[in-house]
């Protein structure tokens, strides 16, 4: 039983990576919005409706996480140990998260520049991302007062963010999350841990 339910699984996984992969070579090729869904199902040898068990939207292609990928930002935080500064939690949550990403955030970063649905999309993920930062960080570090954790995370994801605005895809992921890491450290040194601990 365990065998079939292993393979059923793996089935899926290899129909969710080539509905992505042929919507994601279509979109590099013809433009985001010039993109239908049959056009995808197509590519993928598969009908619309098998698209839609896997995908709720066309946008959903480019920024749902592959299912094998269990690197949440929030289960990254998770991991993360009793008594780490809040800072360095962040830094390496969010540098685990884009490693996790890999190629997939050259795509992207290639099609959001170029599609403002996509844009506006990739907001709504770095929202969540952000809302889910900020849900961790009150559990696990409720000494801290509000001004302390908004200032935190909004310093963390906008460093990642900058390194997001004037990283060339071009050059592969890793020299993203070295970009990040820059941004994230050159950021860290005005948030380190005051003398009384404060962060």
């Amino acid at each position: 039983m365990t065998n079939v339910g292993g393979l059923r699984d793996r089935k899926k996984l290899e129909t969710w990576r080539a509905i992505n992969t042929a919507a994601a070579e279509l979109f590099l090729e013809r433009g985001f919005e010039a993109v239908s869904i049959a056009d995808i199902a197509a590519a993928a040898n598969v009908s619309p409706s098998t698209f839609f068990n896997y995908f709720t939207t066309k946008e959903a292609v480019v920024f749902d996480p592959d299912p094998a990928d269990s690197s949440t930002v929030r289960d990254l935080l998770d991991a993360r140990p009793d008594g780490e500064p809040l800072w360095d939690s962040l830094r390496e949550a969010l540098l685990g998260y884009l490693k996790a990403l890999g190629p997939r955030v050259v795509t992207q970063r290639r099609l959001k520049t170029s599609s403002p649905a996509l844009a506006a999309c990739g907001r709504e993920l770095g929202d969540r991302i952000h809302d889910d930062l900020g849900e961790w960080a009150r559990l696990r570090h409720s000494r801290l007062t509000e001004m302390d954790l908004i200032l935190l995370i909004n310093l963390s994801t906008a460093a990642v963010l900058a390194a997001f605005e004037v990283w060339d895809p071009d050059t592969g992921v890793h020299d993203f999350v070295q970009l990040a890491a820059d941004c994230l450290n050159r950021t860290g040194t005005g948030v380190a841990p005051s003398p009384d601990g404060k962060f």
